[in-house]
Formats: C-alpha cells, structure tokens, sequence
C-alpha cells in the first residue's frame, strides 16, 4: 500500500453533513475508486437506501462499494443484481465472541456469533477475502490482539489501515503497523451508516475482475479521504 492515511482534520470544524464535495483529480487510466466498508438500512443501525447509495456513490465519483451490511447480505445481493451504477462487492461485517470480521466477495450470508475460525472458513468457502475493520478500535466490536492471531495463521486477507469513523488517529496507524508486520495489504472505508457518509474514506487503485485481481491491486492501492467527526450513531447502538 502506498502512501499513508491522512491526518485527521481537527474535531472542532468538521463539515456538517459532507454535502460539499471536492473536485477530485483525475486517475490514472484503468484505475478505480472503491469504498471498501459501508452500511445500508439492511445492517439496522443505518439509514441508507438503495437508490441513496446510488446517487451518493455517483456524486462522490466512486466506481465500487462493498457493502457491508452487519450480519446481512439481502442489501448487497439486490444492489449488484439491480445495478446501481457503481460496481458491487457483496459482503457482510460478521459478529464473532472475538470481535467483527468482513467477508469480501460473498455469496451468501454468514450467521453472526459463530466462532471466529468458522466465520473465517465459510468466508474462504465461498472463495471470498477475509477483511478486518478498525482491528483495534475500543469502542467497536473490533477483533484487538485476536487480529494479530489471525494475520499469524494466515487467514487475514486484508487489514483496514483507515477508517473514516476513527477519531485517534493512532489507532488506524496501529492498522497500518500490523498490516506491515505481516505483509497484508490495507483497506480503507467510510464505514458509512448514512448517505453523507459513503466516500469519505476509499482507495485509488488499479482495475480488478475478482477476488484475486482484487488483493493484487491493493498492492498499489492509495488511501483517499477524511475522518468524520460528525458521523450519526443511530438506535442507540454504536454504529461499526
């Protein structure tokens, strides 16, 4: 992964909603942005509907989301079957004992609160990525020192190394660090449980046709994006 996070702009003046959106720069031919980790109604703490991603994801000029619905694939599914306009990665934010873990490329859905290691294997399964979100964030359901473990037994694909929703900074550097340690590449998400949110952290990267192609782009992937200061928590529960 090329280049690092940037820096969180200081918490007493974020933008209101996100609803200004900058001019981006052209990229490179053949290259796409992707926000890896987004939430729709499905996931039950968010808000966004189908046709707000879609219109979301056109403004802010993304070319592919993964949809990330907690325990829930019904969204994503009808998103990549219907079409969009952006490209659809189907997968699922699972709840382990350990913590969560996203299965990327998925066909179908995953049942929560299983084991760890057997999420990790129905993930494999269906022949899709192993990606952990904010690994090390206290106030999420996040996997902490289990990361580690996992990247050691090699069956960690991908480790989010910027989260749009995280406040300390350190702890998507810490991301980074184990991304490093085990030579993984990273990821990068708004984490978005409302339409304001989609496209506030994704990648740059080159072009990719599956799950293979996929991990060989994040190789030279670039993180793009801000920390969200103002990012809703809805139902009282704490949005991940």
């Amino acid at each position: 992964m090329t280049g690092r996070p940037p820096a969180a702009p200081s918490p007493a003046a974020p933008s209101a909603e996100l609803t200004d959106v900058p001019e981006l720069p052209e990229l490179p031919d053949g290259w796409v942005r992707a926000d890896c980790h987004l939430h729709t109604v499905a996931s039950g703490d968010a808000v966004t509907t189908l046709d707000q991603l879609a219109e979301r994801a056109a403004r802010v000029r993304l070319d592919v989301v993964c949809i990330t619905d907690h325990n829930e694939v019904s969204a994503a599914l009808a998103a990549s079957a219907r079409g969009i306009g952006a490209r659809v990665i189907v997968g699922e934010e699972v709840r382990t004992p350990a913590g969560d873990v996203i299965g990327l490329f998925l066909r179908e859905r995953i049942p929560y609160v299983l084991p760890l290691a057997e999420v990790v294997r129905r993930i494999r399964d269906q022949g899709g990525l192993v990606y952990l979100p904010h690994p090390f964030d206290p106030v999420r359901s996040s996997l902490g020192d289990a990361a580690d473990s996992l990247c050691a037994a090699g069956l960690a694909d991908i480790v989010e190394i910027f989260n749009a929703k995280i406040k300390n900074q350190a702890l998507n550097d810490q991301s980074a660090a184990l991304a490093v340690r085990w030579d993984l590449p990273g990821g990068a998400g708004s984490d978005a449980h409302d339409p304001a949110g989609v496209g506030a952290a994704y990648l740059e990267m080159p072009d990719f046709d599956g799950p293979a192609s996929f991990l060989a782009a994040l190789t030279l992937a670039r993180v793009a994006g801000e920390f969200r200061d103002h990012a809703p928590r809805y139902g009282g529960h704490q949005a991940s």
